[in-house]
């Protein structure tokens, strides 16, 4: 696999980071991941755009112009034998003395890798997957697609420990997201997703959903979904880079929604698939 780290494209067997580099001694970087079909990236604006956001809220200097990005992205995509990738890029607060103070004078360091893209299966698709619930405890700046993804992987884990995909989050009583995906749920034939405030990442699978059903009519609300209307709630889905809009159809071990995807989700994953580089 070749990689690209601080200007060089080289094997990734030989890339090599300092254990100095603030993003290994406290998680002080951001990232992001692009999903290539077909060796073309899917929203490549929108996912530099919320980069930019993510490194403006850690107080980062962008290393690179939009069309640096996009030149170095399509460089690795080339240079990869695979064609559907995930472009995983990172950007840190570089290599310095450790000190919580941001360091002066310091370059950032970036990495870029790609990853055969990692799609659920044709029979999650089909079937839908399970999740189980949690109370939400991470930090309040969620909204930043940061490194420091501590909280964000306990959460997983828990699924992972009861066989489950994903855990679907609440704060104060109210859905926030799961702990790699964003949750939008469907309540008398409405779409219905959590506001894209500081307690949710702003995903960029959330923002085409929502425009795909806008451009197809489909009736789309972003507001709080209390937890007694999410678990009273028709469908739910997940919808991130890599699982794309997938379908919830087991909650903490029992069916939900039927126990099969529902008509709103059968109707989104048609449009999703209709939109995507051919």
């Amino acid at each position: 696999m070749i990689v690209h780290l601080n200007g060089q494209y080289l094997p990734i067997e030989d890339a090599k980071i300092s254990v100095l580099d603030r993003g290994f001694i406290y998680g002080d970087g951001v990232y992001e991941l692009i999903p290539v079909y077909r060796r073309q990236p899917f929203r490549m604006r929108q996912h530099l755009a919320r980069l930019q956001r993510s490194l403006d809220g850690i107080r980062l200097a962008n290393p690179h112009t939009d069309a640096e990005w996009e030149s170095i992205i399509r460089t690795l995509i080339e240079r990869q034998t695979f064609d559907d990738q995930g472009i995983y890029l990172q950007v840190t607060r570089g290599v310095a003395r450790r000190d919580h103070a941001f360091p002066q004078g310091v370059a950032p360091t970036v990495f870029m890798m790609s990853n055969p893209l990692a799609t659920p299966s044709a029979e999650q698709f089909a079937s839908g997957v399970a999740v189980v619930t949690a109370e939400d405890n991470r930090w309040r700046r969620c909204d930043l697609k940061t490194t420091s993804l501590v909280g964000n992987v306990l959460m997983r884990q828990l699924a992972a420990d009861r066989g489950a995909i994903e855990t679907v989050m609440f704060r104060d009583g109210l859905l926030t997201e799961a702990s790699a995906s964003n949750v939008l749920t469907v309540i008398g034939g409405k779409i219905v997703a959590p506001p894209k405030d500081n307690l949710i990442l702003p995903g960029i699978t959330y923002g085409a959903v929502e425009e795909f059903a806008r451009e197809a009519g489909l009736p789309f609300d972003i507001r709080p979904v209390t937890r007694a209307e999410a678990f009273a709630a028709d469908e739910w889905w997940l919808t991130s880079s890599t699982k794309e809009v997938l379908a919830v159809t087991t909650v903490d071990g029992r069916p939900f929604g039927g126990g099969a995807p529902g008509p709103m989700y059968r109707r989104m994953y048609e449009l999703f698939q209709q939109h995507k580089p051919k």
